[in-house]
This record gives structure tokens, sequence and C-alpha cells, in this order.
């Protein structure tokens, strides 16, 4: 696993991560910065959130929240956002194949970012509304961004 809820990324991970994004899956690869350039948000702040929420996994779907809903796939898209997307003709499958994920990710992050500004608040409510579940979401993505310019990883 690159990174889980309680560890700092190590380097490990940050060389993984950069053989995984050099490795010749050219679709996969560009659904970052398409989908981030689509719904204009930085491409690595969601590479970041597929890092915490599936270890860039897209076939993952997350044990039963407390309120009943799941998250799944490579952007751990909630099952609660289901209806509003069905809207728009996105099936909950739809969230387990990773290029899709990606696009349903940016749109997700864009709505948080539009809601409460392009912050780390923001950023935040990707994963939760509640204060001290946002905060912390927010500073593990910004630990794991911060480690991938310390690692070279993202150019400064």
């Amino acid at each position: 696993m690159l990174f889980n809820r309680n560890s700092k990324p190590t380097f490990a991970a940050g060389a993984a991560l950069a053989l995984a994004l050099l490795a010749p899956i050219p679709a996969a690869a560009d659904c970052f910065d398409d989908a981030a350039q689509y719904h204009n948000v930085n491409p690595w702040i969601l590479r970041a959130i597929a890092a915490v929420e599936s270890n860039f996994n897209p076939t993952v779907v997350h044990p039963r929240n407390t309120d009943g809903s799941v998250d799944e796939g490579l952007m751990g898209i909630n099952s609660i956002h289901a209806p509003d997307l069905a809207r728009y003709g996105v099936s909950t499958g739809d969230m387990r194949d990773g290029c899709k994920s990606v696009y349903l990710g940016a749109w997700h992050l864009r709505n948080r970012i539009n809601e409460r500004g392009n912050t780390w608040q923001g950023i935040g409510t990707y994963h939760s509304k509640t204060p001290s579940k946002r905060d912390a979401y927010a500073a593990k993505i910004r630990r794991i961004i911060d480690f991938w310019i310390e690692r070279g990883i993202i150019p400064r």
C-alpha cells in the first residue's frame, strides 16, 4: 500500500508512484490530466486523492460507511452521489472504471471547490464536510503533495 490513513508517504511509495505514472499505460495516465483540465482542477491533487482513496486500484470497493454508503473505485466515489450521477447517465459500475472514476473524482472535487473555494478546505470536503474529518483529509493530501515535490515527482 502506498499510503494509508495513519502513515506518512515513504520514498518507496514515491518511487512506486513515479514508476506507475511513467508506465506504458498512456490512456490511464492521461485521464488525470484530461479530467483535471476538463473540470479545471489540479491533476496532482487528483492523483493524491487516488492514492488515498484506492491506492490506485480502480476496482476497490470499501466496506460500508456508518450511513450505509460505500466508497468505490479509483477515486473513492461515495454511493450517496449515485442519484445525482444517474441523471447524467452514470452508473455505479462507472465508478469502478478507472478513467471514468477519475472524471467523476474531478467533477466531485470541482463541486466541492465551488462550494468552499480553491483552498485546502475545499479539497478536504472531497472526503467529508465534518470539520475534523475534512481538515485531516486535506492535511493528508497536502502531505502527499509535499512529499512528491520533495522527491521531484512534481516539478517545483
